[in-house]
């Protein structure tokens, strides 16, 4: 079996859009090994699921110098997930669906960390503001955000605070892909060599993956995290057989 090699960058910008949704639906949209990781709320508990949106840098072989490297954008549609292995339960996120806007990552990923779609980017930022677009036209799939940075986290969130929900996310840094032929779900890990979001309130918000997938009663905006300057490896997980393969 290949094992794919680690990759080393930065995380030039990272953009968490995160909404609350009912686990009831996530039924149909998750694999069987994985059970919805939520959050209580006061209108009972919710799965947090989102889109990743992260421009990377330097992005080479572990071991090579930067100067190698390249620099991507890139839309991962993410579902925060448990599952049991060995005994215990560990957590991260279920990645059904990956953009990015370059042909590399989409040839190289898709062969090692599973099914990268090629899409179109447009990005607009600067003075703490951003506005993020991409869009795949050959499947449908868009997603937008329009944001600046704040201080303050929004009191609607299902989070009681910045804190709660930053540490919701650094205990996803494990991800599941399906592969390109649906045999297998490919794993990565997201290391990071320092953690810390700051919130974005947010204007406008599209995700097509979340408001097909999902009835629009089951799914709401929760809240934005933005991370900037992030060294960081992605390493490789044991990739788990679907049960029909298994």
């Amino acid at each position: 079996m290949y094992w794919p090699p680690t990759i080393r960058g930065v995380i030039d910008r990272r953009i968490l859009v995160n909404f609350r949704i009912s686990p009831e639906p996530l039924e149909s949209v998750l694999p069987d090994q994985f059970r919805p990781r939520t959050v209580a709320g006061p209108d009972g508990p919710r799965a947090i699921g989102g889109i990743c949106c992260i421009r990377l840098r330097e992005m080479r072989l572990r071991g090579l110098p930067a100067a190698v490297g390249v620099t991507s954008e890139n839309a991962a549609h993410r579902i925060g997930v448990e599952w049991d292995e060995g005994g215990a339960t560990k957590t991260g996120v279920y990645v059904p669906r990956r953009d990015t806007s370059s042909r590399l990552n989409s040839l190289v990923g898709s062969r090692t960390f599973g099914r990268h779609f090629h899409a179109d980017f447009t990005v607009t930022e600067g003075g703490g503001r951003y506005e993020l677009r991409m869009e795949n036209e050959t499947d449908g799939v868009s997603m937008s955000v329009s944001a600046t940075e704040t201080d303050t986290f929004p009191e609607d969130s299902i989070f009681p605070d910045l804190s709660s929900a930053s540490a919701y996310h650094e205990c996803g840094g494990v991800g599941y892909c399906p592969s390109p032929d649906g045999t297998q779900l490919n794993g990565i890990e997201l290391a990071t060599d320092e953690w810390h979001v700051k919130p974005l309130a947010v204007e406008d918000v599209h995700a097509s993956f979340f408001e097909t997938a999902i009835p629009a009663d089951g799914v709401a905006f929760d809240n934005a995290l933005l991370m900037r300057d992030i060294g960081h490896e992605w390493r490789p997980r044991r990739s788990i057989s679907t049960p029909e393969t298994a």
